[in-house]
């Protein structure tokens, strides 16, 4: 709607946007005063993943290499939890690594670059990102130490410059970690918000293609809304009731659902299956004559989207 259009430009591209987010925040602070849900690190081979849950239902990502102490953030949107967790960890912050503009998931960059001198700020020079100071392009590489690995993939969609980070698991022995934004959620994708679908579509493939066991790091917790809307459009899915009853015991304790793995998603996210026949069944949706395959998947994503936008605003 128009009247949507108008919001989403006010809050990306004027003051009142930034004057919004530090009222989350402060409501947040106040509703949830240990964070919105509880978390606990995910340690492989000496890497320390720390979900940081921020805001109402984000999550930021700290980054340890315990070796060497070094540390990067993921989307430090609140500086003030992103903070306290680096100084318990007693590490060092050489980057902040932001998939978006979106001050839900770039908030806290500029203050975080203030209190840690040399601090990075990585993202697409197409988005806007506060504190940027190193743009990046489609699969470069950022390097920090000899065991933090990351390739930044640039999957617009949901923004024009919307990038996520891979952390390479062939450096560390274990899988890789994808730090996904708010491209793909547990069971769910983001909104279209700067995208048309085979925009989004091609952002989802590159995910897609990814190896199977990569783990899944998403920007927002959202799964048990996610895994209820694909019981509407997916209901005989058996993988997907498994987990929406893991969810909802997860979240019956407030306890965090991530990392899943993509060889899970894979199974049950509905736009991650955009070329399953059983969704499209469900859909009522078939190919047209002269439609491409590409083509028919991206109106498969679009119907999708546009039942997810009426089931749950997110």
């Amino acid at each position: 709607s128009l009247r949507r259009a108008g919001r989403y430009s006010l809050y990306t591209r004027t003051k009142l946007g930034y004057v919004f987010h530090k009222r989350q925040m402060k409501k947040a602070r106040e509703r949830y005063p240990a964070g919105h849900s509880k978390t606990q690190p995910t340690i492989i081979n000496g890497i320390k993943i720390i979900p940081v849950p921020i805001l109402l239902d984000n999550y930021s990502y700290v980054v340890i290499d315990t070796a060497s102490n070094m540390a990067v953030v993921v989307d430090p949107a609140d500086p003030q939890p992103v903070q306290a967790c680096l100084e318990e960890e007693g590490v060092a912050l050489q980057a902040v690594l932001c998939t978006h503009k979106h001050w839900d998931h770039s908030g806290g960059n500029r203050a975080l670059k203030r209190r840690y001198g040399s601090c990075r700020v990585y993202g697409n020079a197409m988005d806007n990102i506060p504190g940027l100071t190193h743009p990046l392009s489609d699969k470069d590489t950022i390097d920090f130490g000899t065991r933090l690995h990351f390739r930044a993939f640039y999957t617009p969609g949901h923004t024009v410059g919307h990038v996520i980070y891979l952390l390479d698991g062939r450096a560390i022995g274990g899988p890789s970690s994808l730090f996904s934004g708010d491209l793909v959620f547990l069971s769910g994708c983001g909104r279209m918000f700067e995208g048309n679908a085979s925009t989004m579509l091609s952002s989802l493939d590159t995910v897609g293609s990814l190896s199977d066991e990569t783990l899944l790091w998403p920007g927002h917790e959202y799964a048990e809304d996610n895994l209820l809307f694909a019981a509407e459009v997916e209901p005989c899915n058996v993988v997907r009731e498994q987990k929406l009853q893991w969810v909802l015991q997860q979240r019956g304790q407030r306890l965090c659902t991530c990392p899943s793995t993509l060889a899970e998603e894979k199974q049950y996210n509905p736009f991650l299956r955009c070329h399953s026949q059983d969704l499209h069944r469900a859909l009522g949706l078939q190919q047209k004559q002269d439609e491409d395959w590409t083509s028919y998947r991206a109106r498969v994503l679009e119907e999708l989207r546009r039942r997810k936008d009426i089931y749950k605003d997110r």
